[in-house]
């Protein structure tokens, strides 16, 4: 199973659970799963990620100058984007709230999971009677792509800190 993971995983993890000075084993864990072909983000994300001056973007920074962690949109994603699109205006959310969704790295990451059947990892949950915010799961849930939250991906994963 391969996963892509939404900002806020970053953001939490750093701010909360997980941060670099607390559990560096869940960063390095990021990265040993990137290597294995299980773990991914995508450019827009990173991108959001290095807009603060800290050590999250530090981190994002030099996982971009290595390359293969946060993956470039390519012609299945574009076409998934359309679908996308056409899906949320076809909902019942604010003319803002789809708006915000096309402008957002959100749209970009449930493409590029339905484009290559990725799992989404995010921390947002699933509402469904959301109208005036496009949730990942919601997005994720209407066209069959699986997504989860962090500690269920490492716990499939198996992953150990000690």
């Amino acid at each position: 199973m391969a996963y892509l993971l939404d900002a806020n995983v970053f953001i939490q993890a750093k701010n909360e659970y997980y941060g670099f000075d607390i559990v560096p084993a869940f960063w390095d864990w990021l990265i040993q799963s990137n290597t294995n072909g299980t773990v991914f983000s995508i450019e827009k994300v990173g991108a959001e990620l290095c807009d603060y001056a800290d050590e999250l973007a530090d981190w994002a920074k030099a996982r971009i100058q290595a390359g293969g962690f946060f993956l470039p949109p390519d012609e299945p994603v574009l076409a998934a984007l359309r679908d996308l699109a056409d899906w949320a205006n076809a909902q019942p959310f604010t003319e803002a709230a789809v708006n915000e969704f096309l402008r957002s790295a959100d749209y970009y990451l449930v493409a590029h999971a339905l484009a290559h059947q990725f799992v989404v990892v995010t921390q947002e949950r699933f509402e469904p009677a959301a109208t005036r915010r496009v949730k990942i799961p919601n997005a994720c849930n209407a066209f069959g792509v699986q997504s989860t939250n962090t500690y269920d991906m490492l716990r499939v994963e198996g992953a150990k800190f000690v």
